[in-house]
């Protein structure tokens, strides 16, 4: 995992910047490509992120500790 990579907030509001700013389209192809591979690590982060928390979830209910 990438150590410059905080929390699931933190690596949310990065990639919403990174989108924005590749939605203006104001970028070189090589500074394009850096966001671009940076918004993958992103992406990626959140996703494990998320499917931690639904696993976790998962085994709280099959315990029956939230209804």
């Amino acid at each position: 995992m990438d150590p410059t990579i905080k929390d699931f907030e933190s690596a949310s509001a990065e990639l919403e910047t990174i989108v924005k700013k590749m939605e203006e389209g104001d970028l070189s192809l090589e500074q394009a490509m850096e966001l671009y591979e940076r918004g993958v690590q992103l992406s990626r982060f959140c996703h494990a992120k998320l499917e931690q928390a639904e696993r976790r979830l998962e085994i709280l209910n099959e315990r029956g500790e939230i209804r």
